[in-house]
């Protein structure tokens, strides 16, 4: 026989580690600049408002 036999147990309780081991930290889902997109849309309806109101009186 063989004494560089490889242990099929080995790698298959290595796996089952792998598969079973919890994260350090919980996976965070990115979230979008929110804060900036309400900004953004707060600023583009008040210069529409402006020139709506611009053209009604001018």
């Amino acid at each position: 026989m063989s004494e560089k036999e490889k242990d099929p147990s080995a790698t298959t309780h290595q796996f089952q580690a792998f598969a079973n081991r919890q994260p350090a930290e919980p996976v965070q889902t990115p979230r979008g600049n929110t804060g900036l997109i309400l900004g953004v849309t707060a600023v583009a309806a008040v210069i529409v408002l402006a020139v709506i109101g611009y053209l009604m009186v001018g």
